[in-house]
């Protein structure tokens, strides 16, 4: 990672809430789920923080880099419907080394639904794929592949 990520830098994301980002969407498996109202699930809303914070870190990553999230607590306050428009703020409160924290506030245009704090870790991801790989293999399952946009990928 470059050092020219500081304290106090932020990135902001709009997103409109589609019908499949609501709670019946998050485990269609999950009757409890499907039984339940179709607003943002907030599996999704954590989802769009971290996108929020991963545009915060973007300019600062070198190539091969990117970044995964290690600590997330955040509370959903507030209900949004499909359609509306989310919009999270994501500021960077401090870098330890890899380890780089947020803070975040998401709003849907008519209230805050939700606010916290997240911490992501920033990696390579070729050392991060071999690692993963090796436990798949104890584990006895497929191996994952390197992530799209980096080396080593034709994506």
């Amino acid at each position: 990672m470059k050092d020219t990520l500081k304290a106090g830098e932020m990135a902001r994301l709009d997103y409109k809430v589609p019908a499949n980002k609501t709670v019946p969407h998050l485990y269609p498996e999950a009757h409890d789920f499907q039984i339940m109202p179709t607003v943002f699930a907030t599996g999704f809303m954590v989802g769009l923080m971290e996108w929020a914070c991963m545009k915060v870190l973007e300019p600062h990553l070198e190539p091969g880099e990117g970044s995964l999230g290690v600590h997330i607590d955040v509370s959903h306050i507030a209900a949004t419907v499909p359609g509306q428009v989310v919009r999270v703020d994501a500021t960077c409160t401090g870098v330890t080394g890899r380890r780089i924290g947020f803070t975040v506030v998401a709003h849907d245009g008519l209230e805050k639904i939700g606010e916290g704090r997240h911490e992501r870790i920033v990696v390579s991801w070729e050392r991060f794929v071999v690692r993963v790989n090796e436990k798949a293999k104890r584990a006895r399952v497929g191996e994952i592949g390197t992530p799209r946009g980096t080396a080593g990928n034709a994506a």
